[in-house]
């Protein structure tokens, strides 16, 4: 199990790095879009480059922060039932959801998006707008954030694991501070 849990530290460090800078894309898309709005404006003057270049980076920074949300147990859940559960029951739900909703997806989109990404690469397609850019670039972001949320979402299991086993993993179940349901679980456990 220790190795595992090394596993997932690696994975969590990971996401970490990715999202953190990923949060400063959205720096750059501010000033790419004030720069595009201020053109616009003052000098008649528009691209679409430019305009491609803020929705690339809006969707690079969805994607990439995708395993970094749920790192930090921001994803969307439904914690009017949960809150009411104890923290091991919450535990199950997650790795039931891990196992049998995020996974699924993730691996089916990341085979869906990949020989999309593929043939946009091998073409060379360029997008269809006067002076736009590449398409490629877009559509990599697709498989790779879905492999930053499985990535996560095995770490998340990982972590869920070692929680129930007596462990007491730190993971990122809703709840106040990431972790805090579980060390709840290894106390539940104690008691």
């Amino acid at each position: 199990m220790n190795s595992l849990l090394r596993l997932s530290k690696k994975i969590d460090a990971m996401n970490e790095r990715i999202g953190r800078a990923a949060l400063w894309l959205v720096l750059v898309v501010v000033l790419l879009s004030t720069f595009n709005a201020i053109m616009r404006y003052t000098v008649k003057y528009s691209s679409n480059a430019f305009l491609e270049a803020q929705w690339y980076l809006f969707g690079m920074i969805f994607m990439s922060c995708s395993g970094y949300t749920l790192l930090h147990g921001a994803h969307v859940r439904v914690d009017v039932l949960l809150e009411r559960l104890s923290a091991r029951a919450r535990i199950w739900i997650d790795i039931f959801g891990i196992l049998f909703f995020l996974m699924p997806m993730s691996i089916g989109s990341m085979l869906l998006s990949w020989p999309v990404f593929l043939h946009t690469f091998n073409t060379g397609e360029m997008s269809n707008s006067p002076g736009g850019l590449i398409v490629w670039p877009a559509r990599l972001m697709i498989p790779m954030g879905f492999l930053l949320i499985m990535l996560q979402g095995i770490s998340e299991l990982i972590k869920h694991i070692a929680s129930l086993k007596g462990g007491g993993a730190a993971s990122s179940l809703p709840q106040g501070e990431p972790g805090a349901d579980t060390r709840a679980c290894a106390k539940e456990q104690t008691e």
